[in-house]
């Protein structure tokens, strides 16, 4: 695969304006720049509202991908986010275009943009040890101790989602979890510039209430109920999806609608607060107040040495 066309990277919260900038960005160029959405949410078929894709027209205007690629009744793992990812942006650098990754959701983002190896999933082997968690996880956390002692000094000896995954990939796949790359928190060097928009929290949690009950007028409850009455139903990942979740309750529990629309609003705001606080932490990201400027700045990246992926 080609991994060394021109790509660089738009991130931020939740109600940034990211996805705006990246449109205008992306229909000034006429075609060069197509947009590759990071996000967990928007790869589900008619979760459109809440996950804040891109309208009909939009995307009439500007190529995107990954979005509406798997049925909001399926699972979606990273592994299989990022093996799309790499095929999407192969397809755009083939072309000869240039290749805008936008969105929000971290994990993912870092999975493609530094290229991680990930572990594969041991479905028996990750049972046996849920089962053992309620009562064994310090038994649990010594054993990973013994097998895997650099990943067990990474983790809180009481988390359990962190334990059982660290053990499943160990004894499932036969190499300890740590193998797999150096964490999270480690920041290698720049494969991909990435470009941060920043805004203000009260400017982020005024915008994020009224896009929230917009939404409502758009729709949005209605949605939720179309997808939760689908035969097939929603996925584990899919019922996630902040907004989903607190409309979800009230369409099949009976919860007060008001109180599960002010529940979305909060939640969505500390979405935006753990997204901010994420990609705080990378060095790497160059952070703009400004739209206009981190535009030019994303212009000037793609026109430059540095707009090439670098591995």
């Amino acid at each position: 695969m080609n991994h060394g066309g021109m790509a660089v990277a738009l991130v931020g919260a939740t109600a940034s304006g990211k996805s705006a900038l990246a449109h205008e960005l992306a229909l000034a160029s006429r075609g060069d720049i197509e947009i590759l959405a990071v996000d967990a949410m928007t790869v589900y078929r008619g979760m459109d509202i809440a996950t804040a894709k891109p309208t009909p027209a939009q995307r009439s205007e500007v190529t995107y991908h990954l979005l509406d690629i798997i049925e909001p009744s399926e699972e979606f793992t990273l592994a299989q986010y990022q093996h799309e990812a790499r095929e999407a942006a192969d397809a755009v650098w083939t072309l000869g275009g240039a290749v805008l990754y936008v969105g929000g959701t971290g994990l993912y983002g870092r999975a493609v943009l530094d290229n991680f190896e990930i572990p594969g999933q041991y479905p028996e082997v990750k049972t046996e040890l849920q089962s053992r968690a309620g009562t064994e996880l310090a038994q649990l956390h010594e054993e990973l101790t013994t097998l895997d002692p650099l990943a067990a000094s990474r983790m809180e000896p009481t988390n359990e989602r962190r334990i059982v995954r660290a053990l499943e990939v160990t004894l499932g796949s036969g190499r300890p979890f740590s193998s797999y790359g150096a964490g999270l928190r480690v920041y290698g060097p720049v494969r991909v510039v990435q470009v941060g928009l920043r805004s203000d929290f009260e400017v982020l949690d005024e915008r994020i209430e009224a896009r929230f009950r917009q939404w409502m007028d758009e729709g949005l409850l209605d949605e939720v109920a179309r997808l939760a009455a689908a035969p097939e139903g929603l996925s584990r990942t899919a019922r996630q999806a902040v907004g989903y979740r607190e409309l979800l309750r009230h369409i099949e529990g009976g919860a007060d609608l008001e109180q599960c629309v002010h529940d979305a609003i909060t939640q969505s705001r500390r979405l935006a607060r753990r997204q901010r606080s994420w990609f705080a932490r990378d060095p790497r990201v160059e952070w703009f107040d400004d739209p206009t400027e981190a535009a030019t700045r994303l212009r000037e990246v793609l026109n430059s040495p540095d707009g090439f992926v670098r591995d």
